[in-house]
């Protein structure tokens, strides 16, 4: 057997809690209070605790363990779990003394341990896998994440979502559904068995109560996948067993009204579920692929929805000029971005702002994704002709004020917009570029005229959606120099070579958290980059170990000045009309992202991903 066994049987000289005080990562009267919540949680170890309790990140607490115990250790989230190794050790032990094999060499196999002192463990490992086992030190909370993805997502989660929703199941209703009448007698008899509903009910009701946006259920040549989409970013939940992927796909399609006998061509349809007292819309798409059809949901939850514009974090000079273009009386308002930006959101919540009584408010949507009280709102169905142009053309002849559209795809809708714009119609809609300035080269690219375009447009605004961080684990830290590369700066960048204004900064000061307030205070436009304050989350219950929790909106308005329009009649290029927009005030889409970083928004890696510079 290898030798770094051996550490194992190494004995402590001094405790954990006294070497984290001695170091100076935890103070003598949180260890104090660790203590005390580590008694009222008998079993749980101290390096738990204080990592539960966001007091020290794991890092170093593991880094502590490592040194007290001679042990060799790795971070989880920097190692790639080998999947094929899960079944030589069983999911009980591994749940049960927390430990997790990582990789196999020869008859050498690496397992990752978060109690140093469990040289029983690793005995009974050797027995049940017949391999030398080389223990590494990981972090519990860290630990015990990787198990429930990798074993528990697989088993033990399924169980526990089947016995969670057998007691509540009489509270979930199916509304609008119609089974298919197609004969597939043995089908139909395989989706109405209790696990199947039990089961897409059980996955259904986690992930509303887990604010997820998406549900992705996917099929592969040896094993089922179902991810949700949480804060913008998939995770996956578990692994139903193979020989329900025809049953649990032809639920979904029946609850949907969709035909489960056509398995060739993709399908759209519509979930609503009563949950208890609450009623939410599931949009479901099916798309066949090589080894079944994958099917994804959208979940509309109204509840969830906030129609509020300064709770998105938009700044206050682009919210003033936001409301100033939609209340106008006529003209255009374009919001872009790619899919999953917060467009739709954004539209909603301008029409809130002006959906009173002796306004006529009219949608054409595809499809349709809330329902708005007061707003007549058409659903778009291209294979019978409703088409956005159809639908715009019939709307002129309904008496509108306010018309929105949910997308400009091609000449004769953008046409029929920049005519209805310009003939005392507000029109609002949506587009898929990358920035403000591009859009405009988006609409002259289509064929609209320069001239058109530049009567037209009141506003465009581009945005992004990026994760915020956890408030509950945030701290300090300095960024290193590969992360500052990514963004195009050096530590000794000012804000003024990053083209802010004095007003971007006090913009920044007034609304910026409780945390980074004292920081931020003599900022200035000669303020470098090293002199800021960066924030992260390391990780803790609430946000699942990630260090980010919920999402915040990046924004870049572009108000149409005089001086932007005459510009637009001249056909002048992308670059010209950013750089006069920015002299004019328009901050980018990065310059805002690097506000929500200066406040402790978000984390300057999301910005990065988000934005280009």
């Amino acid at each position: 057997m290898a030798a770094p066994a051996a550490p194992l049987n190494g004995r402590a000289t001094e405790r954990l809690g006294d070497l984290l005080v001695k170091e100076g990562l935890l103070s003598k009267e949180n260890l104090a209070k660790a203590l005390q919540e580590q008694a009222n949680n008998p079993g749980q170890r101290l390096g738990l605790t204080v990592v539960k309790m966001g007091l020290v990140p794991e890092t170093d607490v593991v880094r502590m363990l490592a040194r007290q115990y001679r042990m060799p250790a790795v971070d989880l989230s920097r190692f790639e779990v080998d999947t094929r190794l899960l079944k030589l050790v069983p999911a009980e032990l591994a749940s049960k003394h927390t430990v997790l094999p990582l990789k196999r060499d020869g008859r050498q196999l690496t397992v990752a341990i978060a109690d140093p002192t469990a040289m029983s463990v690793v005995e009974d490992l050797k027995f049940i896998t017949r391999y030398d086992i080389i223990p590494v030190l990981a972090g519990e909370y860290s630990m015990r994440a990787a198990i429930e993805k990798h074993y528990e997502a697989n088993e033990i989660h399924m169980q526990s979502l089947l016995q969670d929703i057998a007691a509540d199941d009489d509270d979930v209703e199916v509304l609008e559904s119609q089974e298919d009448t197609t004969d597939v007698s043995v089908l139909a008899a395989q989706v109405d068995e209790a696990p199947v509903v039990k089961l897409i009910n059980a996955i259904l009701v986690d992930a509303v109560t887990k604010g997820a946006s998406d549900i992705h259920f996917e099929c592969f040549e040896h094993e089922l996948r179902v991810r949700y989409r949480i804060d913008g970013a998939l995770v996956e939940v578990m692994k139903p067993p193979m020989k329900m992927r025809a049953a649990l796909i032809s639920r979904f399609k029946i609850m949907a009204s969709l035909n489960i006998a056509e398995r060739r061509v993709p399908q759209d349809g519509r979930i609503k579920l009563k949950v208890g007292k609450k009623v939410i819309d599931f949009r479901v798409s099916t798309l066949p692929t090589l080894f079944g059809e994958k099917v994804v949901l959208r979940i509309l939850d109204k509840g969830n929805l906030t129609l509020e514009l300064e709770k998105f974090g938009i700044e206050p000079r682009a919210e003033r000029e936001l409301m100033e273009a939609i209340s106008n009386p006529y003209g255009m308002v374009l919001v872009t971005g790619p899919t999953g930006s917060g467009k739709t959101t954004t539209l909603y919540s301008a029409l809130s702002k002006i959906n009173t009584g002796d306004t006529n408010i009219m949608t054409a949507e595809d499809p349709v994704e809330y329902n708005l009280f007061g707003i007549n709102q058409v659903l778009v169905r291209n294979e019978i002709g409703m088409t956005f142009a159809a639908a715009l053309k019939a709307f002129l002849r309904q008496d509108p004020n306010v018309i929105m559209v949910g997308e400009i795809r091609d000449l004769e809708t953008g046409g029929i917009a920049i005519k209805a714009a310009l003939t005392g119609h507000m029109v609002m809609s949506t587009l898929h570029t990358n920035s403000a300035p591009e859009t405009i080269t988006r609409l002259l690219d289509m064929g609209l005229e320069s001239f058109n375009v530049a009567s037209a447009l009141n506003l465009i605004l581009a945005q992004r959606l990026v994760r915020r961080i956890c408030s509950k684990c945030k701290v300090k830290y300095t960024p290193d120099v590969a992360e500052l590369t990514g963004a195009k700066v050096k530590y000794e960048t000012t804000l003024r070579e990053l083209r802010f204004t004095d007003e971007a900064l006090n913009n920044a000061k007034a609304k910026a958290s409780p945390e980074a307030v004292p920081h931020l205070a003599n900022l200035s436009l000669d303020t470098t980059i090293g002199e800021l304050p960066f924030f992260k989350g390391h990780g803790c219950d609430a946000c699942g170990g990630t260090g980010l929790k919920g999402r915040q909106g990046l924004y870049e308005v572009m108000f149409m000045t005089p001086s932007l329009k005459k510009l637009v009649m001249t056909n002048a290029d992308v670059q010209t009309l950013r750089d006069a927009a920015i002299t004019e005030g328009m901050l980018t889409l990065r310059m805002d992202g690097w506000l929500k970083v200066l406040k402790g928004v978000t984390t300057l890696e999301q910005v990065i991903r988000e934005t280009s510079s």
